[in-house]
């Protein structure tokens, strides 16, 4: 049905005019004369009031139940309560989905928590009507920083039959009902789909790889699939991945790359979003807006991993996990680095090699790799990233190291025989960076459906 969009109305391209909108009753209010619904259809975090003159529409009771679906045909007025604002005098209104009083959302604020137990209806609440917003902004950034600089967007599979992380962390994909009579694990999938094992990627980058090897700057962006029996507030076993991967590049390439591409798309909702990020630092995050705002303004840290274990050290701070040189980095160990030590985002670079991956470079210490995670506060860690490693023979030894069947990767080691080249990339969480720039504490609370153990909605 025609109708304008409640955005347009607020943003007073309509005024004087009359016209239709439809949207959802978010509050309504009655008096003897007059009566007043607020209505929201999506396309703004900001409502458009109603104005019911009860001598022109008598019968306002359909009208006022929270949640009802209505079209209103009126004028646009300026507003009478709202200095500088514009409100609609309805002329008309039909219901067009009536809602009952047994609808959850009848209070004006809700716990988190309940809400994540209705994420159906968690989205017409002020709260996910902004984080969404954002989420949306933010997924549009990345695809014009990228598309911008000369980068290829690529798809990479979702069914694959190798663990890019080597942490065996994947969920199986299988045709298999129940069965017991397979002997042995080769016998059991010999006669699946694919006749081989097969599960869902944990990462785009092996493939991604492959393709910056051909078109020299590449980004995948979409859903990666993690079996981890993690239940904090950073962890879902289904996310959103951004995975650059660049050629002709050293860790020093990679690191820039990160750091321009964070502040670009952070800088994009800050003037997109105002009014989502006003709402967040209100209900969330007190002084949200000056950190995003010092984000995108200062030079980021650059840490040797070796140096964040002595300051680590010397903290004088009693941590939950023991510090030590060769530990892998808690979150309370990087949250302290970002935002008591240093204050701002930071990269902790050259990293133990047992505690990273495999394909990681090796560096002339034979200790370290040359890796690095960027570490912002509030959060933790946000992008992991590295130089791969370009050496056919140093790839295929960390590969015997970590006893891996290496003819799953052929055509990765391949790589490295036919032109290879220094190349790096990283990848970005992005329901992580879209925590940090709403104030959200919970990765649950940034995604439509949280896949988490135990929970499957």
């Amino acid at each position: 049905m025609k109708h304008t969009d409640i955005k347009e109305i607020l943003e007073k391209k309509h005024t004087g005019e009359s016209l239709t909108v439809c949207g959802w009753v978010r509050t309504s209010r009655d008096s003897k004369n007059m009566a007043f619904l607020e209505l929201n259809d999506g396309t703004s975090l900001d409502r458009l009031q109603i104005v019911i003159n009860k001598e022109v529409i008598a019968d306002v009771a359909p009208f006022m139940k929270l949640g009802s679906a209505l079209k209103v045909e009126g004028k646009v007025v300026p507003s009478v309560a709202r200095e500088g604002g514009v409100e609609l005098d309805a002329d008309s209104i039909v219901v067009l989905g009536d809602c009952p009083a047994d609808y959850p959302l009848q209070k004006k604020r809700h716990t988190l928590e309940y809400l994540r137990t209705i994420p159906h209806l968690r989205l017409r609440t002020n709260t996910f009507n902004a984080v969404f917003r954002v989420r949306s902004v933010l997924a549009a950034a990345l695809h014009e920083f990228f598309q911008s600089r000369n980068f290829v967007y690529v798809n990479t599979p979702l069914i694959t039959g190798s663990d890019c992380e080597g942490a065996g962390e994947m969920f199986r994909v299988t045709t298999h009902g129940y069965k017991t009579d397979a002997k042995t694990e080769e016998e059991y999938y010999a006669t699946d789909f694919f006749g081989k094992k097969a599960g869902l990627s944990v990462s785009g980058q092996l493939e991604g790889e492959v393709c910056a090897m051909a078109f020299g700057k590449i980004y995948t962006f979409g859903p990666s699939f993690r079996a981890e029996n993690s239940n904090t507030p950073r962890h879902v076993a289904e996310f959103w991945h951004i995975e650059p991967e660049i050629a002709f590049a050293d860790l020093n390439d990679v690191l820039a790359l990160a750091e321009d591409m964070f502040r670009s798309v952070v800088g994009t909702v800050l003037k997109k979003c105002p009014t989502e990020i006003d709402f967040f630092e209100q209900h969330f995050e007190k002084g949200l807006h000056q950190k995003l705002e010092d984000a995108i303004k200062e030079d980021f840290a650059i840490l040797d991993y070796t140096d964040a274990i002595e300051i680590l050290k010397n903290s004088g701070e009693t941590f939950q996990y023991p510090v030590y040189w060769g530990c892998d980095l808690q979150t309370e160990h990087e949250r302290y680095i970002t935002e008591k030590h240093f204050k701002k985002p930071v990269f902790v670079i050259n990293y133990p090699k047992e505690i990273k991956s495999f394909y990681m470079k090796q560096n002339p210490d034979g200790k370290t790799v040359a890796a690095s995670d960027l570490l912002v506060p509030g959060v933790g860690e946000i992008i992991g990233g590295s130089e791969r490693e370009a050496d056919y023979d140093k790839l295929l030894s960390a590969m015997k190291a970590r006893n891996m069947d290496i003819s799953a990767y052929k055509d990765y080691l391949e790589l490295r025989k036919f032109g290879s080249t220094p190349h790096g990339g990283f990848g970005l969480g992005f329901e992580r960076i879209l925590m940090y720039v709403t104030g959200m504490s919970n990765i649950r609370d940034v995604i439509l459906y949280p896949r988490t153990v135990n929970n499957l909605y």
